[in-house]
């Protein structure tokens, strides 16, 4: 069964999540710091997925935007270093569902601790993997 990774690029850090297209879910995995192209090695390595999954951030109407210039490099930087298929999601409200996870899981006691400031990152980027997910499959 192909898994894959999925990626929210971020100024500071890198959210990553895991997901296979038999369930169509995900799981987010531990933020990374950006630029961190070991531990980002590291999981590869690991978990040798099918393809890589990178969120583009939009605009509301569609447009690029500064952070999309380095989505994109991020995301030709991947390419070229791990010689794996690597797709372009849009990303937009991808923050705002990671958000409502988040408090979800606080409020039914599902996530015990305080929310700390990967968890955003990473919750992101499972959002992202699990649209690319649904639209493959």
């Amino acid at each position: 069964m192909p898994v894959y990774l999925g990626f929210d690029h971020g100024e500071k850090r890198i959210g990553v999540a895991l997901g296979d297209d038999l369930t169509g879910a995900a799981r987010p995995l531990p933020a990374l710091a950006d630029g961190d192209w070991a531990a980002i090695e590291r999981i590869i390595t690991e978990w040798r997925p099918a393809a890589l999954i990178v969120g583009l951030p939009l605009n509301e109407d569609g447009a690029e935007q500064k952070a999309s210039v380095a989505a994109r490099r991020f995301a030709a930087q991947l390419a070229q270093r791990y010689r794996l298929p690597v797709h372009h999601v849009d990303e937009r409200y991808s923050s705002r569902a990671a958000d409502d996870a988040l408090r979800d899981a606080r409020a039914s006691g599902r996530m015990t601790r305080r929310i700390r400031k990967g968890d955003r990152d990473a919750q992101s980027a499972r959002v992202i993997l699990e649209q690319w997910l649904a639209g493959e499959s």
